[in-house]
């Protein structure tokens, strides 16, 4: 089995991480593992001549591929794994909770990735060579992976009312108010996180009285008030990337003073 992913990654996937670029800085790894085994025994379906992975046995699938994948970061990483059934137990089909195949072969799993199951048809001759040699076919992977892409940041489909328009994504597959969205909801979320920390931080302040405050310690928690007050100033005026570049300034003032070696024991063992 062969695929041709760095193509595929600059001509579907790469568009649609320029335009996240806002949202954060990406990098993408490929690799290729042989053998790899689900951790789960398909059932064999005597009506279609098919094995089936039910729905409540999907996630016992993930563990033993992540165990032999390489790609570690000390940042959070998204898998998007593509898993072509040995012959033994080809055709592989998912089915949902109430027994229905699932149309993509696909199913994601919020925070960590997607897996999609690609059938490799078996030689239409007995006496066909082997090994025989198959080119998966990007376009039908790439669909998959960027709807479960879009999913993993929350862009999913909206069922609007009839008479409303909606601008295409086009081919990168993001539309500009969906940025808009995700910016405005991503800052939402950095103000609220700031404001636990720093509040988090206060009460530990207050429970021990003789505590010494070093000066870059005081200077991270003013930076991450005023970061977060200029935050909420431009998401109110409605200037979503100032907005979302103030609060995630604000999130790395306060989780470095919340963090900082000098106050680091005392949170665990006041």
């Amino acid at each position: 089995v062969d695929w041709d992913i760095e193509d595929a990654v600059n001509r579907y996937v790469q568009p649609v991480l320029d335009k996240l670029s806002l949202v954060a800085n990406f990098s993408v790894d490929s690799q290729i593992l042989y053998y790899a085994v689900l951790g789960v025994t398909p059932r064999f379906d005597k009506e279609s001549s098919s094995f089936l992975l039910s729905a409540h046995s999907l996630p016992h699938v993930i563990n033993p591929v992540e165990a032999r994948s390489s790609a570690a970061s000390l940042y959070p990483v998204l898998n998007f794994l593509l898993y072509v059934p040995e012959r033994s137990h080809s055709p592989l089909y998912i089915q949902d909770k109430d027994g229905a195949p699932v149309p993509t072969n696909a199913f994601h799993s919020p925070r960590w990735g997607g897996i999609m199951v690609y059938n490799v048809e078996a030689p239409a001759s007995p006496q066909a060579s082997l090994p025989l040699h198959v080119d998966v076919d990007m376009v039908r992977v790439m669909e998959v992976f960027l709807a479960q892409l879009r999913l993993l940041f929350g862009l999913s489909r909206e069922e609007l009312p009839p008479e409303f328009l909606l601008e295409s994504p086009g081919n990168e597959g993001l539309a500009d108010w969906e940025l808009d969205r995700l910016l405005w909801a991503h800052t939402v979320e950095n103000i609220a996180t700031v404001s636990t920390t720093l509040t988090s931080l206060a009460q530990l302040l207050d429970k021990i009285g003789n505590i010494v405050i070093k000066d870059d310690v005081a200077s991270e928690v003013y930076r991450a008030v005023a970061s977060a007050q200029r935050a909420m100033a431009e998401l109110a005026a409605g200037h979503l990337h100032s907005a979302f570049q103030a609060s995630r300034e604000a999130v790395t003032s306060s989780e470095r003073a919340f963090f900082d070696p000098s106050l680091l024991h005392l949170l665990y063992f006041p």
